[in-house]
């Protein structure tokens, strides 16, 4: 993960001083991409701990299609949300604070969030009743891989400008575009606005595990998989430990171990615990406050 620090250390000594939504404010710069070899290993960040269980929850809950962060509890922890009122997750404070907003329901069993994420992977553009008839952007990804794998339309967009308003927040990965070389299958992700502290090892890792899914579900081998961003920034009550972080020496790469499933079904029934990461041997996490 030498690339993921090399750009840490750009944003974080060549970073131009600006304010933001949050107010918070950030070092930012404008424009970057990193690459990695997934045969290289998994890209898991080792300089510090990365949060696998809740990567793999996440993903699992885009795929679904939810936009409940109980739900997104339940697939983390693997527990009934009835055992989870007190158990966070990286979207409670969203759904807490601009899900409120907009006038969702917020209670202890149901936090929604509106049609972030997995709406748009699984019902894109899809309002009420109408749900079920709108585009499928994960089966309709598998089934185009499987019959059209020279296709450079190969694409999974959550920016959706009719329901931007309607989201407790904007996607901030926004679209990735899957291509099929010689037998494997790449991605590359553009993502508009990049937390590169706390956001961006999580997304890399999220993106490369969606990638070896959708190769699995497809008999691909895996290729490569290749960031861009956008706003790259780093808050500045992130600045501590991001320095922190840059006098660490990244670890060897982790290796990825997956259980088997042939469509999309199987997949979702999957478990955080059936994914593991090999020989990671991360160092201490780094605890930073999340802007909102």
């Amino acid at each position: 993960m030498k690339q993921y620090l090399d750009a840490l250390k750009y944003i974080f000594e060549s970073g131009e001083e600006v304010s933001d939504r949050t107010g918070v404010g950030t070092r930012s710069v404008f424009g970057y991409q990193m690459h990695f070899n997934l045969n290289d290993g998994f890209p898991a960040v080792t300089t510090k701990k990365l949060a696998w269980r809740s990567v793999i929850g996440e993903l699992l809950w885009f795929l679904e299609g939810s936009t409940d962060e109980r739900r997104l509890a339940e697939l983390t922890f693997n527990k009934d949300r009835k055992e989870l009122i007190d158990k966070k997750t990286i979207w409670t404070a969203n759904a807490d604070a601009q899900g409120v907003e907009l006038g969702y329901i917020n209670d202890d069993l149901i936090k929604q969030l509106g049609p972030v994420y997995g709406h748009q992977w699984r019902y894109f553009d899809g309002q009420g009743d109408n749900i079920k008839d709108k585009a499928d952007q994960i089966e309709w990804l598998i089934k185009e891989i499987k019959s059209n794998p020279d296709s450079r339309r190969l694409i999974l967009s959550a920016w959706n400008p009719n329901q931007i308003n309607q989201m407790a927040l904007p996607p901030c990965h926004t679209l990735a575009q899957f291509r099929v070389m010689n037998g494997k299958l790449s991605c590359q992700l553009y993502q508009r606005s990049a937390d590169m502290f706390l956001g961006v090892p999580f997304n890399i890792a999220s993106y490369s595990l969606l990638t070896h899914m959708l190769a699995q579900l497809c008999e691909l081998e895996v290729g490569t998989f290749v960031w861009v961003g956008g706003d790259c920034h780093i808050y500045r009550n992130h600045e501590k430990q991001v320095a922190e972080q840059l006098k660490r020496k990244s670890q060897k790469l982790p290796n990825l171990f997956m259980p088997e499933f042939k469509n999309l079904s199987e997949l979702l029934k999957t478990r955080p615990e059936n994914y593991i990461l090999e020989n990671y041997n991360p160092l201490n996490s780094i605890k930073a406050p999340m802007a909102v």
